[in-house]
């Protein structure tokens, strides 16, 4: 079904998006994903949002224990409509939920930190990665630590400690995809993986997108 509704979606935007968005899709990554622990700074948070976009990275995990997420839309540039947000909050130990949840996917828990002993180059990617970073002044809590399976630092070379979050994120993902498009590791999304991916973008752009798909799925329903 998803094919036909995204065939009839589809009509409804311009051939060029048609194109960009058959193009983008297919260098959407879910191999790679990033999670945030209590970012302070809305700033931060939206660049790495940002990021994740450029890099195709498709989902984005935020911890929000102490911290509330808010987007910075001027700094996104639009990247919460493309990038896939989860957001774990509450009393119940949500970074602890977000990990365990993570790792019940297959996933390799990567988290940063100046005092680590290996680099990224250092880590195989033969698994799901999911990069952790944390708090602007702290950083990454020791509940999440403790729970990581491996850390990982940026190399530095001047008087300064680390560097600025987004900016760690940045370069970081820019080698775990570099290392992605060199390796013969199945890491972009599946066909079907795609087409529910496009979908969802095509209502985004189409004016009351999400009841257009509704009313497209229910008249495909009642020719079947």
């Amino acid at each position: 079904m998803n094919k036909k509704v995204l065939s009839q979606l589809s009509e409804l935007i311009s051939p060029s998006k048609r194109e960009l968005l058959e193009l983008i899709s297919s260098e959407r990554t879910k191999y790679l994903t990033v999670v945030l622990e209590d970012i302070v700074k809305e700033f931060n948070s939206s660049a790495v949002l940002r990021s994740c976009d450029c890099f195709g990275v498709q989902e984005l995990n935020i911890i929000a224990e102490n911290q509330e997420f808010e987007i910075q839309r001027d700094i996104a540039k639009g990247a919460s409509n493309w990038v896939d947000v989860n957001t774990y909050s509450g009393n119940n130990s949500p970074g602890i939920h977000c990990i365990n949840e993570l790792k019940n996917k297959g996933f390799r828990i990567i988290a940063t930190s100046p005092h680590a002993e290996k680099t990224i180059n250092d880590i195989s990617i033969d698994q799901p990665i999911a990069l952790v970073f944390g708090t602007e002044r702290d950083g990454i809590s020791e509940n999440i630590i403790s729970n990581a399976d491996e850390l990982v630092k940026i190399p530095m070379y001047g008087f300064t400690e680390s560097f600025n979050i987004s900016v760690s994120a940045a370069l970081i993902l820019n080698q775990l995809r570099n290392r992605l498009e060199t390796s013969d590791l199945q890491w972009k999304l599946t066909e079907e993986e795609q087409t529910i991916l496009k979908i969802k973008w095509c209502s985004k752009i189409i004016r009351n997108g999400e009841q257009v798909e509704a009313e497209i799925r229910r008249r495909i329903l009642e020719k079947e």
